[in-house]
């Protein structure tokens, strides 16, 4: 099949939020919400746009409701930013019909993690990924998560795929500024491979020290700051980039904080939104939205962080 490299810059850079998924239900978009979230993004001046991720609940959607947002969100955006589609899954055979979706619906890349469940070793990998990639139809970014669970790619293991034809970079959650250090060792040789943080609280270290940029959950929330941010590391204004960094600090200090699992983050963000008149806050199960109580917290961090709809109130 092979990968359509045409569309793509080498290396991709900048700030690409990992868009939450606006629901309405368990199998249901909020297809309102969902046209303003995308609207609320771009607006903020990012240079992409990542669904089916983490952030996205990708792995609780239904593949029906997957191929139904890849349609909704190509053809909104409609090439006005670059639009990466993650085709997470247990199964090869769904992860490349997701894939081959994204294709047909305009996307211009593909985010792929270690499959998930079953705790492959790095040269069962390596294998799957030389088995999968040549079938891609777009280019690929590798993914890495080994909190969810054990879907880590070993940096040898990210350097023998670099060199297959389609594999362009990596996102890299795993909060690990040593293994994100020895990666760009690695590929030093590489220019062209983008290597981008997934962590929004590394993004400025990560451009300072040489990365590509982010993918940052906060810019479904306030993509200009996330934007300003990346543009004052990549200038090197420290003055800005320490302002800028401090509001990055106080949102995962509040709103990610409130409740009192490891999903807070995600509801947090999702209840701002909410909050915002952006989109619905519901969640795929087993997760569920938070309650009364916690919105209101939520609410008071807004006020208090001087977030609207329109970004912050008082400057960054």
């Amino acid at each position: 099949m092979g990968s359509d490299m045409g569309r793509l810059a080498r290396p991709l850079c900048g700030i690409i939020p990992p868009m939450v998924t606006p629901l309405e239900d368990r199998d249901a978009l909020d297809v309102r919400g969902l046209e303003r979230l995308v609207e609320h993004i771009l607006a903020g001046g990012v240079h992409g746009l990542f669904i089916l991720g983490t952030m996205g609940e990708a792995p609780s959607l239904s593949h029906r409701l997957r191929h139904e947002l890849v349609g909704r969100v190509c053809a909104q955006v409609d090439h006005r930013v670059p639009v990466l589609v993650g085709i997470i899954d247990t199964s090869f055979v769904e992860a490349l019909s997701l894939a081959q979706k994204a294709a047909e619906a305009g996307a211009d890349g593909l985010v792929l993690p270690a499959p998930h469940y079953y705790p492959a070793g790095q040269p069962e990998l390596l294998e799957f990924l030389r088995h999968l990639v040549p079938q891609l139809p777009l280019p690929a970014f590798l993914y890495n998560l080994p909190n969810y669970p054990r879907a880590m790619f070993d940096p040898e293991t990210v350097q023998a795929a670099s060199d297959m034809p389609g594999i362009v970079g990596l996102k890299d959650s795993s909060t690990n500024m040593i293994y994100f250090r020895h990666l760009q060792f690695l590929m030093a040789d590489r220019p062209d491979f983008a290597l981008l943080m997934g962590p929004e609280m590394l993004l400025a270290e990560t451009v300072l020290l040489g990365g590509h940029g982010g993918i940052c959950g906060g810019a479904n929330l306030l993509p200009r700051l996330y934007v300003d941010l990346y543009e004052a590391a990549h200038a090197r204004d420290m003055a800005r980039v320490q302002t800028l960094h401090r509001t990055v600090i106080e949102l995962g200090r509040t709103i990610y904080r409130v409740g009192r699992y490891e999903s807070s983050f995600l509801k947090g963000l999702k209840c701002a939104l909410s909050c915002l008149g952006i989109c619905s806050d519901f969640m795929a199960e087993p997760l569920h939205r938070f309650r009364g109580p916690e919105r209101d917290i939520v609410q008071k961090y807004i006020e208090q962080l001087g977030i609207t709809a329109n970004g912050l109130t008082v400057p960054g």
